[in-house]
């Protein structure tokens, strides 16, 4: 299965998310044999960063975005938790603060960008400023829509410096969300991550699809492509972000440095 031509949003594209199947499982007929296959791109992708920091070149950037409860922390801890730390870095955009607010609405995204040689990923990101916004009316109509070519070409700037940026949109049904927020609230090892607005939300959900699928079509771009993740089955939403991942960083052939000095010169005692 080509993972990456199944979920990418082609550049120009119309999306509706109501036709794409977030309970979708290829051709996996078991979550254990869906695990295994994940389990390996999850060594394979630490074989990958460990390359990408040596060679210290390039960074890239995994946008993870999508409604509340999609599984974007759980994606995180299955996917890219085992990498190094010390080359791989975690965001998250909470509520603007003040100081943010007095600049433009990519300054705090842009300072945390990775360096060359580490991965960065984002849990929520810059595309709150065409979602959020949007739907709740905390800016105009003018301000937001103007956002999507602006978002475009900071993207774009960044694939021009060696930044290559991978979005993921986690796609997950009314139900299932909504079955995962009450499993929050059941479960006293979740229940810390319960909130009534996310309940409230809901409510939301016909306008915030909306917004999504125009930021989707919007800003799915060469240089910085969007993907549609089936999210309703977690293990096949974990395979399909890892073997993504992995196809993507194997196509940068990334090389060791040569040694800056002759080895033959060495002599250990």
């Amino acid at each position: 299965m080509d993972y990456t031509r199944e979920f990418i949003v082609k550049p120009g594209s119309k999306v509706r998310l109501s036709d794409k199947e977030a309970d979708f499982a290829g051709p996996y007929r078991s979550k254990a044999e869906a695990r295994t296959d994940t389990a390996g791109n999850v060594r394979e992708l630490a074989e990958l960063q460990y390359r990408l920091y040596a060679e210290g070149k390039r960074a890239v950037l995994i946008v993870l975005q999508g409604m509340d409860a999609a599984g974007k922390d759980g994606t995180i801890r299955h996917v890219m938790g085992p990498m190094n730390p010390q080359s791989c870095k975690v965001t998250s955009f909470k509520v603007p603060t003040a100081e943010e607010l007095a600049h433009d609405f990519l300054w705090r995204v842009h300072k945390a960008v990775p360096a060359a040689g580490e991965i960065g990923i984002f849990n929520r990101s810059h595309y709150e400023d065409v979602l959020v916004v949007r739907v709740h009316g905390l800016v105009a109509r003018k301000a937001w829509s103007r956002r999507y070519g602006q978002i475009n070409d900071f993207e774009r700037m960044l694939a021009a410096n060696g930044v290559h940026v991978l979005k993921f949109f986690l796609h997950v049904s009314r139900k299932e969300q909504l079955d995962r927020l009450k499993r929050r609230l059941a479960d006293p090892s979740r229940q810390w991550k319960a909130n009534p607005d996310d309940f409230e939300e809901r409510k939301y959900w016909d306008d915030y699809r909306k917004a999504y699928e125009d930021a989707l079509a919007r800003c799915s771009r060469p240089w910085a492509p969007w993907y549609v993740i089936p999210a309703d089955r977690k293990w096949f939403r974990n395979l399909a972000v890892s073997h993504i991942l992995v196809e993507t960083l194997q196509k940068l052939d990334m090389q060791y440095p040569k040694p800056a000095f002759d080895l033959a010169a060495i002599k250990p005692e």
